[in-house]
């Protein structure tokens, strides 16, 4: 594939001041609370927590912070349990929608997700009533640099357990099933410069909203994002060339 990329716009929003930043910075941190209970403080034995602290470092968390956030969860274990919930809805439009959350409170959370999904014109829906139009993926963006070959990345990928690849132009798309990940990811980073890397759901297919309808689902997309139990938020609509930054 060449032109421009539409891995950069499956969820994210870059950071707009220090409001911004500080939710981001949250919610990494019980991301690594999470890792480190699933699986220990030393990153090296424990993926999961590997992987979050380069997406810690991704977003310029210090690693002062990241540092403190380990002990914090190594020592503090018994204390806070965070739960990770998958709800699903519909947004304006009878778009499909995804939110990701860790809580420690899931009647609170159940009731926010409501709300936001009601006050711009969607609904919760029940279990597996969207999740079906969505495939969870793994994918790992490797930079494309000059003298990077792309039959030595497609042959080092496939043969790692990659299910697929995707070439842009400044970089390359690797796919890989949910189970296969961390281990591609491991080989690839060793050969390789990682640019970001994180399993996702990706939209089967995909739908259009008129500008009001999309006004309204922009909006939503952004209040879900400052709720600090929201994880990720994955939909399959189809959104201006402007917001795939």
């Amino acid at each position: 594939m060449s032109g421009h990329s539409k891995w950069a716009n499956i969820k994210h929003r870059k950071a707009k001041g220090d409001a911004a930043r500080g939710k981001i910075f949250t919610k990494i941190g019980r991301e690594i609370a999470v890792a480190v209970k699933s699986g220990g403080a030393d990153p090296e034995a424990n993926s999961k927590l590997k992987d979050v602290i380069a997406k810690a470092k991704a977003n310029n968390m210090p690693n002062d912070n990241i540092a403190r956030g380990i002990k914090k969860a190594a020592g503090e274990l018994g204390l806070v349990n965070y739960e990770d919930m998958l709800y699903e809805g519909y947004g304006i439009g009878g778009s499909a929608v995804l939110v990701e959350t860790l809580t420690d409170n899931k009647t609170r959370t159940a009731g926010d997700v409501r709300h936001f999904f009601d006050k711009y014109g969607g609904s919760l829906g029940t279990t597996n009533c969207v999740s079906f139009m969505f495939q969870r993926k793994g994918l790992i963006i490797l930079e494309r640099g000059i003298k990077t070959s792309e039959d030595a990345v497609f042959e080092d990928a496939l043969e790692a357990g990659a299910s697929d690849v995707i070439t842009s132009d400044d970089a390359f798309e690797v796919y890989t099933a949910p189970s296969d990940y961390f281990a591609v990811k491991d080989v690839l980073e060793k050969k390789y410069i990682v640019l970001s890397s994180e399993t996702a759901y990706y939209p089967n297919s995909t739908v259009k909203l008129d500008a009001e309808q999309l006004v309204k689902f922009q909006k939503m997309l952004e209040i879900f994002e400052d709720c600090d139990d929201v994880q990720n938020v994955y939909h399959n609509v189809e959104l201006p060339e402007e917001e795939e930054e």
